[in-house]
Parts: C-alpha cells; structure tokens; sequence
C-alpha cells in the first residue's frame, strides 16, 4: 500500500519494509530522519477495542520480547511497586462558528486559563483581529483579546463557565490520525475511568486501557495507585520542523505534583518497590519535577525534551502506547529502552500486527541500565 503523507513523518517510499530507525550519530547531530519508521495504513486504530482493556500488550526488556494481552501486566507488578498515573480529564475542545463577517472559523481550545479565557487554535479563512467578535454554536459570543505566539487569546462574555460552554456545544478532539468525526462512544472511550481533572484537548492514552476492575485487582495486589496531573495540549500532536533534534522547541504544557505521591514514590523506594509510570505524560511530569535532582510536590509549567542521552531521576518503568513517526514521544520511549531496542520492539510490532497510536495496543518497557 503506498504511504500517505498526512501523518507527519509518514514514510515516502512504498516499497519500504519493516523499521528505519538510524540511531547513529552523537545526540546533539541527532536528525529528525533517524527517528523514521514505515507504519502501513491499516495498523493505525481508527476505533477503541470493543471492550476496554482488550488490548494486546508488547513487554520489552532490551532486546526480550514477550506478546501478551493487556490484563498480564499484573504479573509483572509486586506490592513493593507503584503505580503513576495522569488524572488529566478530556475537553470538547473544538468549537465551530462564524466572525462578524460570516466568515466561518473553527477553535481549538489549548489552555483555558480561568472561567471565561482561553488560548486557542483558530481556523478561518483570514485571522481574526483583536476586538473582533466571534459567535460559537449559534449561542456564545467571544472576543478575540490578541495574538500569544501562534496562538489566539479569547475572551467568552456569557456568565457561564467556560467549561461548562465546552461540554454543552464543544466537540471532542480526536487525534489527526484518526479519520473520522468524533461519535458518541468516543465521549467515553477516549477518556480514561479515572479522569478527574479537567484541561486536557488529547488523552493520556496508556491510560484508556485500565478499566475498574483492574485498578482494583492491583490494590487487592498492594500495588500502591498514585496520582499526577499533565494536561495535555494540542501540541502533542504537532510536527517537529527542524532537521536537527537539538533544534526542537518542546511546546509547554501545565502539570501538578501532588504530596501524597511523592510520599507513595519515596515510599516505594525504601521497600525495594519499582515506579511505574503511565504514559509518558505521567513520566514527564515526574523527571519535570525532579530536575533539581530530588522529586518535589507542587505546581508548574513543563516544556521537557526527552531524547536518547537523558538520564531518568524517577521512573523505572513505563508503561505506554505506540508513537508516531519522528515525534518528540518516538524519542522519549527510545531515550528510555534504547533505541537498538526501540527500533527491535516497533519492527516486531509491525510484523506481528499491533494497533498503533492513541486506540492502540500498549507497551510495557523497561528502563535501559544507565
């Protein structure tokens, strides 16, 4: 099948077989074309499993690797362990509508900053000025404040909360990948069961394959459940547009520490117990609180790149999806397990027919010897 580009990174060579991923040069040469892959057309989930947590799950220790369903990644844990997880809650935060004009323009909710202002993405045939106004749905009516970045700073003027807005008339952002409108099932599978906090435009999507019952059977176990917060922006899903790594500006995106898991890691530690991050949100907002060496509770603003080269202060393990090609997550998971054992791990995935991407199949890694 030939490869498309709509995907950024997708591979432009038809004939290609299999992995291209050329780890070879010192990690401030690195190029954005080391972190190629070819991924067909039909392993690309386009909709979640047709029972959550039914996944298949790809364990990788260096090169050793195990084909397993999702449910095994019980064995793996002990009750020294624990467990991170992103309690981030997913927005509907597409919004349609029209400027003064009758111009019609779409709204991608980035970051809402307090009950009636956001950032945004903003879609229209010409940008609208500062001062203009925007109509939402028929019913909400917004002042685009100014330019931040390439991003757009909207003011709604009704009373109403602004996320009460979004869940009333917003549209669930489903990843680009995904080729189809977001449908009614997609409110509930692209949320993970433990979603809390409100702020995020995509999923923490390692999450999405727990389901109750699991997170029971772990605490039955002793595995201790701990919890962060990253909300993860549109960001996630943006191209890198440097040919060299080094290069690459990492968009920034909010995270929260709590007390209770710093304690529950420090914990872990003194009984001999491993921690486990789910998803590289999670893991990125642990080593993002740990940069001064020692993890601390607390509130802040990430912009973290993780490549090959980085040293790992806090996560053991982790646990996570499969990633695009030449994405910024690519070369977190390959600084992580290495990336012989990366480009190992995905090229066995393909033959064996995994599901890629944010409805796909999991992997569990382990953390390369330092």
């Amino acid at each position: 099948m030939p490869c498309r580009q709509a995907l950024p990174g997708r591979c432009q060579c038809a004939a290609m077989k299999g992995i291209i991923l050329q780890f070879t040069r010192a990690n401030d040469l690195m190029q954005l074309s080391d972190f190629d892959y070819h991924l067909p057309d039909e392993l690309i989930a386009q909709h979640p499993p047709e029972r959550r947590g039914a996944s298949r799950l790809l364990h990788v220790n260096g090169m050793a690797l195990a084909d397993l369903t999702f449910a095994d990644v019980l064995d793996y844990l002990q009750s020294e362990d624990v467990m991170v997880f992103n309690d981030t809650r997913v927005i509907k935060a597409r919004l349609f509508g029209e400027k003064e004009s009758g111009g019609k323009i779409e709204a991608l909710i980035e970051r809402v900053l307090d009950a009636h202002t956001a950032l945004a993405h903003v879609r229209s045939s010409k940008s609208p000025k500062p001062g203009g106004r925007l109509l939402f749905a028929g019913r909400w009516q917004a002042e685009m404040v100014e330019r931040v970045g390439e991003l757009f700073k909207l003011r709604f003027l009704a009373d109403d909360n602004l996320f009460d807005i979004l869940e009333a008339s917003g549209k669930l952002p489903l990843p680009p990948y995904i080729e189809r409108s977001a449908e009614g099932d997609d409110d509930e599978r692209y949320q993970t069961v433990y979603a809390r906090e409100q702020g995020a435009v995509a999923a923490p999507t390692a999450g999405l394959h727990f389901t109750d019952e699991m997170l029971q059977r772990l605490t039955d176990k002793g595995v201790k459940l701990a919890w962060v917060t990253l909300h993860v922006g549109a960001g996630t899903f943006q191209p890198v547009r440097v040919d060299t790594i080094a290069e690459h500006k990492m968009h920034s995106e909010i995270y929260e520490i709590p007390p209770a898991t710093v304690e529950a890691i420090a914990a872990a530690r003194a009984r001999g117990g491993r921690v486990l991050a789910v998803g590289t949100t999670s893991l990125r907002a642990l080593e993002s609180a740990a940069q001064s060496g020692e993890l601390t509770a607390g509130r802040g603003e990430t912009d973290i790149f993780i490549t090959p080269g980085y040293r790992f202060r806090v996560v053991d393990r982790l646990l996570t999806n499969f990633h695009l090609p030449k994405s910024t997550l690519l070369m977190l998971v390959s600084a992580f397990a290495g990336v012989e054992t990366i480009r190992h791990a995905y090229r066995h995935a393909v033959e064996q027919h995994y599901r890629f991407f944010s409805y796909g199949d999991a992997m569990l890694l382990e953390k390369q010897a330092d």
